[in-house]
């Protein structure tokens, strides 16, 4: 068994301050009419284009840091603010503001013994602690998501973003606290000190942790959390082309599966293709994906199929790179797909391009993921796409969310009675 780290004394004095303020603010939330919550919403979001320039220029130091870090394209990528991006947090947290609030929905009403009435409704989580890795716009997102599902929110970004998150979260709580939310509503752990991550993960105040990030992260939460917490984020995501499958549509999905944003956990990292379609497809489809800059290394009926690849080893299976490199296969049946799939697959996002409807319908039915595709790319797995206006992250796991984490993810549920004087015998 793996020892837990202990906290620092002072991250553990610092983050239980932070953490009762927010267990205050979660108090307050939980009541806040949606009125309230939607305004400040709106306040954020013009309040982070009204900053926009100071937000770009933190942004570019932290890219330029990371730059001379030696981070990949890909990351820096993740990493990178501009214009539109910016007005795509402001647009998140608007498209939040106009959902429905989740907060106090009652999900059944029925008749209990001796004529109580019992009911369950929909509350807020209380204090989330969020850990998230390159990608500032979580800050905005994040945020977003916790304000309107009535919940308070500690935030600790990656070393790569210090002065990107630090900037978004100075603008977003102020604006929400001139918009009559409580400061605690809203906090960002400055640091890149990961006793400052021990600290909340280990916090008798945080009701729930999600961590979004990679493997090291996620292994970190699993041997030192004291907390309940949702795990989100790793994408080892297959695409698996069929005997049937329609070699243009399947070329398009590959290079947008691959290629659009390489970096970000629903890219494809292993491409597998049926035996009997391989000699027909393996050639133009890795020729579109080579002539975009794709590394590939190909097991050997695929390396026959494409000579200028690399080999693979046996660790690309398991590999998500996060970047223009993608691990290829070729395997003799669905079922053998299926069988690579569930050995090194994440439970994040898996596809099949197939004109079998047999087919489609055994791929959707057996693999475990938290979304399965059939003629589409698993880059679609994303809260804005499938409905939620931003994500907390993608859970990978069965409890207590499963896929794009949105508003409603962010609430559990209590009972509530009504009664006129009865008691039990």
């Amino acid at each position: 068994m793996n020892k837990v780290n202990k906290v620092n004394t002072s991250w553990k004095d610092e983050l239980d301050l932070m953490a009762r303020n927010a267990k205050e603010a979660a108090r307050f939330l939980a009541v806040t009419p949606t009125e309230t919550k939607n305004a400040a919403l709106c306040g954020m979001a013009s309040a982070l284009r009204a900053n926009e320039a100071e937000i770009l220029a933190q942004n570019r130091l932290d890219l330029e840091e990371g730059k001379n870090a030696g981070l990949t394209d890909a990351l820096l990528d993740r990493l990178a603010l501009n214009r539109a991006r910016v007005e795509a947090m402001a647009a998140g947290l608007e498209e939040v503001a106009a959902f429905r609030d989740p907060v106090g929905e009652v999900l059944g009403m029925w008749n209990g013994d001796k004529g109580i009435r019992i009911g369950r409704i929909r509350v807020p989580l209380g204090v989330v602690g969020m850990i998230y890795e390159a990608r500032p716009n979580v800050t905005a997102d994040a945020a977003g998501l916790c304000l309107k599902s009535g919940n308070a929110v500690i935030l600790r970004g990656g070393k790569e973003a210090l002065r990107s998150n630090a900037a978004i979260a100075r603008v977003i709580s102020a604006a929400a606290t001139e918009n009559h939310i409580p400061g605690g509503a809203i906090q960002l752990l400055d640091t890149a000190d990961r006793d400052a991550s021990l600290a909340l993960m280990q916090s008798a105040h945080i009701d729930v942790l999600i961590p979004r990030g990679g493997v090291k992260l996620k292994e970190f939460v699993t041997q030192n959390a004291r907390v309940p917490y949702i795990m989100t984020g790793a994408g080892n995501c297959h695409t698996f082309i069929d005997a049937s499958a329609d070699i243009d549509m399947a070329t398009d999905i590959i290079v947008n599966a691959k290629c659009q944003r390489p970096g970000v956990c629903n890219a494809m990292e292993t491409l597998l293709v049926h035996k009997d379609i391989a000699p027909r497809f393996i050639p133009a489809g890795l020729k579109a994906l080579a002539e975009r800059g794709v590394e590939l290394r190909c097991d050997e009926n695929a390396l026959l199929l494409f000579p200028s690849a690399k080999p693979a080893a046996d660790e690309d299976w398991e590999t998500e790179f996060h970047d223009l490199i993608l691990a290829v296969r070729v395997v003799d049946s669905l079922e053998a797909a299926m069988e690579h799939i569930h050995r090194y697959g994440t439970q994040h996002s898996e596809a099949i391009v197939t004109n079998d409807y047999a087919a489609a319908q055994v791929f959707l039915a057996a693999v475990d993921a938290a979304a399965v595709y059939v003629n589409a790319s698993t880059r679609f797995t994303d809260g804005g796409v499938f409905g939620f206006g931003a994500e907390m992250g993608i859970s990978t796991q069965k409890l207590h969310a499963r896929g794009p984490m949105g508003v409603e993810q962010l609430t559990s549920t209590k009972f509530i009675v009504y009664g006129s004087g009865q008691t039990r015998g």
